[in-house]
Order: C-alpha cells, then sequence, then structure tokens
C-alpha cells in the first residue's frame, strides 16, 4: 500500500516492479516517443478538449430530448450530470487531503510532462473524476450519448496518464468516483428535478425543456395501470408547454 500512495518505484516483495509505476513509463513512453505536434496535441485534448467534447455531447443530447414524448425527464437527467460533476469534485477534495499522493513526476525522474505548473496532490485526478461524471449523468438521460461520452472519459484518463501527470491508479480511482456519484445519487436527483422541468415545461421557457412538436406522453384509459415507470400526464400542464 506504501507503494501505491507514494508512488515508490523500488521493487517490493519478490522482485517484482510496482505495476502502477511501470504501467506510468509504458504509457508515458510513448509521449517521449512521439513528435512535438502529437504531444501538444494530446495536451491539448487531455486538458481541454474531451470536456469540451462532452459539452457539446450534451447540447445534442438536451436537442434530442427535447423532441422525447417525456422530455421533461429526460432533460432532468440530462440536468443531473453537471451537478454530479461538481459533487464528485467536491467529493475528491476530502480524498486529496487524506491520501495525499504526490505528482508522479515529483517521485520519478525521466517523465515526459507535458503540463507545467501542477503542484497539487495526485489521487485521485480530478479531470478522470469530472469526465466520467458527466458522462455517467449523460448516460442516465441517453444511452446512445452516455456511450459516446463514457469513451471520451476513459481516453481522459490515457490522457493523463500520457502527459505525466498522473499515475494509472490516480485515474482509476477517479473513473471509480465520478460513476459512484453520478449512479448511485441519480434516484434522488431525478425525484428533486423532475417535477422542476415540469414546472419549467407549463411556462413560456417551457421551450427548453419540450419541443414544441414533440409528442405528448401516452395516457393510460381509466382504471388501467401505468406503465412501468411511465409518470402521470395532466392535459393542462402539458398541452400548455
Amino acid at each position: 500500500m506504501a507503494g501505491l500512495v507514494t508512488g515508490d518505484s523500488m521493487p517490493v516483495a519478490g522482485g517484482e516492479s510496482n505495476p502502477d509505476v511501470s504501467l506510468l513509463y509504458d504509457i508515458n513512453g510513448i509521449a517521449k516517443s512521439a513528435p512535438n505536434w502529437a504531444d501538444r496535441t494530446m495536451e491539448y485534448i487531455g486538458e481541454y478538449g474531451i470536456v469540451f467534447g462532452l459539452a457539446v455531447l450534451m447540447l445534442c443530447a438536451w436537442w434530442s430530448l427535447r423532441k422525447s414524448a417525456d422530455a421533461p425527464a429526460g432533460v432532468a437527467a440530462l440536468l443531473w450530470s453537471p451537478l454530479a460533476a461538481g459533487i464528485a469534485l467536491l467529493v475528491n477534495i476530502p480524498i486529496r487531503d487524506f491520501v495525499r499522493r504526490p505528482r508522479p513526476f515529483l517521485d520519478h525522474p525521466g517523465l515526459e510532462v507535458l503540463v507545467d505548473g501542477k503542484k497539487d496532490y495526485s489521487f485521485v485526478s480530478d479531470h478522470a473524476t469530472l469526465t466520467m461524471a458527466l458522462a455517467v449523468g449523460l448516460f442516465v438521460a441517453n444511452r446512445k450519448y452516455g456511450f459516446i461520452g463514457i469513451g471520451l472519459a476513459l481516453l481522459e484518463g490515457f490522457c493523463r496518464v500520457y502527459m505525466g501527470v498522473h499515475y494509472p491508479t490516480d485515474v482509476v480511482g477517479g473513473l471509480a468516483l465520478g460513476t459512484a456519484v453520478a449512479l448511485l445519487l441519480a434516484p434522488l436527483a431525478m425525484m428533486l428535478l423532475t417535477p422542476l422541468t415540469r414546472m419549467i415545461a407549463g411556462t413560456r421557457a417551457g421551450r427548453l425543456v419540450r419541443s414544441p412538436d414533440a409528442p405528448l406522453p401516452v395516457v393510460p384509459a381509466a382504471g388501467d395501470p401505468a406503465l412501468p415507470g411511465q409518470q402521470p400526464f395532466h392535459h393542462d400542464r402539458d398541452l400548455a408547454a
């Protein structure tokens, strides 16, 4: 465990090297042999590009969800995505202060560090936490865009190791933290956000929640049980949207 927290590169018992450090050198070694333009591209993608890509995905998902039959519930799920990311980053603050793991380039010489100025603690990765929370929240709202988002979050984790600013376990921890927050708190978030988006759907700002040409939800016949997961539908409210 000491090797995990401190990033100790000394051989462990049995003469085997630390796999976390070995994988760090293997992935970061690609940056050493890559041309400068490739490193600069990875630097931009790892710092800003993937977060921007997830924002674009969320806009596409929002445009699509507005046209669904139960648009308010879909938009509520989409709203949860950035909220989940923010909560996950807040949860990471005490984790980082407790573990206090230095950045890998401080303990391991010879790494190709593509971003300067990273002096805060390494475990867990904020970028991995942020992108995976956004992606899983997006998956809750729309599976198609969510799968793409999860792929981008995994790429973000690779970029952080490639750039020499995180150990692989920093990334794994961030991906796990983002996933846990986005999934475990999703039921509570939907319970709170869905009434809000349904209320907005009945106001002048309703087009933010439901497209004018969106199909209306199916209304069960009198006495028939609602379909699993179907929300109660009120004619006056939804037609006003």
